[in-house]
């Protein structure tokens, strides 16, 4: 029989005897179909309240730093036990973010810059700080930042929302580093176009505002510095995190539906009757700040986080997944608190201890009475038979950090093995776990990371998007024959998944409700998903449950013949 593919996700349009579809979940478009898509598994620890921002940064040596805000206080990973440390400045809360907006993050050099509208801008040396402080040369607060050229661009200014205000160049921590008229340092009213709602940076930068996106460009030697000119009109961006910069591309949710601009380009729409309907009526307008965009760096898909009408409050419950090079959407429902790209800091063997099974925390230090460092912990029934363990992060009797043979005293106490007990316990610390009884792959925990898509999970840990593959399902154009009756006595799906369920639905007109068909497993002899049904209209749907193996699916080979036929 011939193929039906699972043509376009665009559910915007009617589909009976189309080469589009209604429905394909928890997919990712391929040139020949679709491919599965993985489900979160979780890195950190928890952080101290709802993920309100992240961002990662990179050191001179390569290495990773992951910095993550609630409302209130903003937080760096640490390596080795993937904990949070408080890093807010003098260790004091900021006023919290406003409701409907996130922290923002950009990195120049070895400073990192964090910004809200009710706090001061932030900076953060990844080569020396402890704790952020405030950004020298006063610079406004600022709901959003960027970095354009060799620039800094504050946008979303308390003061004045219709103003882009710069840094001046190379220079942006100084005590004139934001003075107008210092080192190019400067400002631009925007006369008409409403509030700006964020920038995209790179070597030139688009200002986005209400209904007006602007490109910037930097004109050395010129007194203007930077020559700002009109790109669209009466067409802006809704919703400021939905902003994307993949490479020289930008892509964005304007109220016109989901746009994007090439590099010299003017906006054009990627989702007009295909998506922009179906996704406008399901997105929560209140909860603009959980419509998150991100690109996915291991792949040519951008993917847009939001929360649903009937979602979960402060978290977003679906994906629309789009994919520029093959020009396809899909839809995939994840639930989390913020989507971002992230590369996972690198380890040690030594401080894969600290994450592995079994690790347990300090609960104090003493002396032995025979000189050696005594260790407390909760219970010391998972160190029996490790006679070597590694500690870390204890404070006080710092003498214990280290790698241990040990001697198991009682139910709740070791004693180190060739230690010298010199100063009493101030708190913290960490007996590492087995690496033997890791599951994952040494090879997860590499000195050096690819970028990949990440997201903050509704229990405030970070996590990969490496799981068992989600439950995928995708459904066929409506088929029909002029009107006649079918009979459907199966069909066969095109592809290399084991296990998958198929069902055929079923209505007699255009006008009635579609009546979903009971499941079947398909056939492992035949390939085939045995069924009986008669009607005039239906549609073939396929579920592979999560967790199976699999790769592609391309469409499914239906088995009908007219009614009255054998």
């Amino acid at each position: 029989m011939p193929l039906i593919p699972f043509g376009e996700y665009r559910p915007d349009v009617s589909d009976y005897e189309a080469s589009t579809e209604r429905d394909a979940q928890n997919v990712v478009p391929r040139a020949d179909g679709f491919g599965p898509f993985p489900s979160l598994l979780a890195l950190s620890q928890a952080l101290g309240g709802q993920c309100r921002g992240a961002f990662q940064a990179f050191k001179p040596d390569g290495s990773v730093v992951v910095f993550a805000a609630t409302a209130t206080d903003l937080y760096v990973l640490n390596n080795i036990t993937f904990g949070w440390t408080r890093v807010s400045q003098g260790g004091v809360s900021y006023s919290a973010v406003p409701p409907s907006d996130q922290w923002r993050f950009a990195q120049f050099n070895n400073l990192v810059m964090a910004v809200q509208a009710n706090a001061v801008p932030q900076v953060y040396d990844i080569t020396t700080s402890i704790a952020f402080a405030n950004l020298n040369g006063s610079p406004p607060p600022a709901r959003y930042i960027d970095v354009v050229g060799r620039f800094v661009v504050l946008s979303g200014l308390l003061s004045n929302p219709q103003r882009v205000q710069w840094s001046g160049l190379n220079d942006i921590n100084g005590p004139t580093s934001w003075t107008p008229g210092v080192n190019q340092a400067d400002y631009q009213d925007l006369p008409d176009g409403g509030f700006v709602r964020g920038v995209a940076g790179g070597e030139t930068g688009v200002i986005l505002q209400d209904n007006a996106i602007r490109r910037m460009t930097y004109i050395p030697g010129s007194p203007i510095i930077f020559q700002i000119e009109r790109l669209s009109q009466d067409k802006g961006l809704f919703g400021p995190y939905s902003l994307v910069r993949a490479g020289e591309h930008v892509f964005f949710y304007s109220s016109q539906g989901f746009q994007r601009i090439d590099p010299g380009g003017f906006p054009v729409p990627i989702g007009r009757e295909r998506v922009d309907r179906t996704f406008l009526a399901d997105l929560d307008t209140n909860n603009l700040q959980l419509f998150l965009g991100s690109a996915d760096p291991r792949s040519s898909r951008i993917l847009w986080a939001y929360k649903s009408v009937n979602g979960t409050t402060n978290q977003f419950d679906k994906l629309l997944c789009y994919d520029w090079v093959l020009d396809k959407f899909t839809t995939i429902k994840v639930s989390g608190e913020y989507l971002l790209q992230v590369a996972q800091p690198g380890l040690t063997l030594e401080g894969l201890d600290a994450i592995a099974p079994g690790a347990m925390a300090v609960q104090g230090t003493a002396n032995n009475g025979a000189g050696l460092v005594r260790v407390q912990v909760a219970s010391t029934a998972a160190l029996a038979g490790r006679p070597f363990v590694s500690l870390s992060g204890v404070t006080g009797t710092t003498e214990a950090n280290g790698n241990w043979w040990i001697t198991v005293v009682d139910a709740t106490h070791v004693d180190l093995q060739k230690s010298a007990y010199a100063n009493a316990y101030a708190g913290g610390g960490l007996v590492g776990g087995s690496v033997d009884a890791m599951t994952q792959s040494l090879d997860n925990f590499a000195s050096a990371n690819p970028i990949e898509l990440a997201a903050f999970d509704p229990g405030h840990m970070l996590n990969f998007f490496r799981g068992p593959l989600l439950e995928a399902t995708l459904e066929s154009a409506e088929q029909g024959t002029d009107g006649r009756r079918l009979k459907i006595r199966g069909f066969r799906p095109v592809t290399d998944a084991p296990t998958l369920y198929g069902s055929a639905s079923a209505r007699e007109t255009q006008q009635q409700a579609v009546t979903a068909g009971a499941e079947i497993l398909i056939n492992p002899i035949t390939g085939k998903c045995d069924l009986l049904k008669d009607t005039r209209y239906s549609r073939y749907k396929v579920r592979i449950p999560q967790g199976t193996a699999w790769s592609f699916i391309a469409g499914v080979e239906p088995d009908t013949i007219a009614t009255g036929k054998r």
